[in-house]
């Protein structure tokens, strides 16, 4: 699967995400759908003003209709996180189980992840707390860094660390790691701290993280990783043009980065299955014109 070239990857299985995977399949796009059985909506009990439904629809009913659909139409499904992106001619999107290549891509991973809940977080970002190892990786050669995290995203996260430094720990935050068995032998090159946090401090920067147990730890950077990737932590590594926590679109959803489009909650919109399906079939018909463009197919 990895030699395959998509034409249009979908990173999200929620509404926005399955709603373009369902146009891009129907245009006889080779599509991918990646995401985990996650969407916030699978916790909706009753919605009763989707168009088209008599009666009140569970949020997982809505899905699992969505997903067989888009299946029905040849789109593909993998079961995976997506933990990065890069461009080089054709998008890479790096998974937790591999990797894959596409024309174009559709982030669509929902809402902008919660804030990572420890104390002072917000106080020393860009002052020794970032969100972005690509973008400030290079600031801590040789210097004691961590990754707050507990999943496969922040084991991720450490290892591109890995190009700066070794002395990397990641702290977990109380947290049990949540590693998955493609993950689990990366895991041990780094320092695994699982003492609950109350608290960072510092002067003007970042010198250490306060544990509720009264100890204190040392540390040059921390890099979040909190949960799982969003969009807004995708948009932060790729130069993505952001409408303050939101990724911003044009009238296509296509981003700053031509063929990389967005679609649903991490735009900012109003929080709507109606609007995130809108959304999806819009950013759908702007992939489907980058992808017959590049394969010579355009009118």
């Amino acid at each position: 699967m990895m030699d395959l070239l998509y034409d249009a990857i979908i990173i999200g299985r929620g509404p926005a995400g399955i709603s373009c995977a369902i146009y891009t399949a129907r245009a006889n796009l080779k599509t991918l759908v990646v995401g985990k059985d996650d969407s916030a909506l699978g916790k909706a009990e009753k919605i009763e003003n989707y168009y088209g439904f008599e009666m009140p629809v569970s949020g997982k009913s809505l899905l699992e209709a969505g997903e067989k659909q888009a299946l029905r139409l040849g789109a593909e499904i993998a079961a995976d996180e997506a933990v990065g992106i890069e461009k080089s001619g054709h998008f890479t999107v790096y998974c937790v189980n591999g990797e894959y290549q596409g024309r174009s891509v559709l982030l669509a991973p929902g809402a902008p992840a919660v804030k990572a809940p420890v104390r002072g977080i917000e106080d020393f970002e860009g002052k020794g707390v970032s969100y972005c190892t690509t973008c400030d990786g290079f600031f801590y050669r040789n210097r004691k860094a961590g990754v707050l995290g507990h999943a496969d995203y922040a084991v991720h996260e450490a290892m591109e660390l890995l190009a700066f430094t070794r002395d990397i720990t990641l702290y977990t935050n109380g947290m049990e790691p949540d590693i998955s068995p493609a993950f689990r032998k990366h895991i041990e090159v780094f320092r695994v701290n699982t003492k609950k946090i109350r608290g960072l401090f510092g002067q003007e920067f970042l010198e250490g993280i306060e544990f509720e147990d009264g100890t204190k730890e040392p540390v040059d950077g921390l890099f979040v990783a909190y949960g799982s990737a969003s969009g807004v932590n995708f948009a932060m590594k790729m130069g993505i043009l952001m409408n303050g926590n939101y990724i911003a679109v044009n009238e296509r959803m296509e981003t700053n980065i031509e063929g990389l489009f967005a679609a649903g909650d991490c735009t900012g919109v109003f929080r709507q299955v109606s609007v995130a399906v809108g959304q999806g079939a819009l950013a759908a018909r702007g992939m489907i014109e980058h992808a017959r463009k590049q394969k010579g197919l355009a009118k």
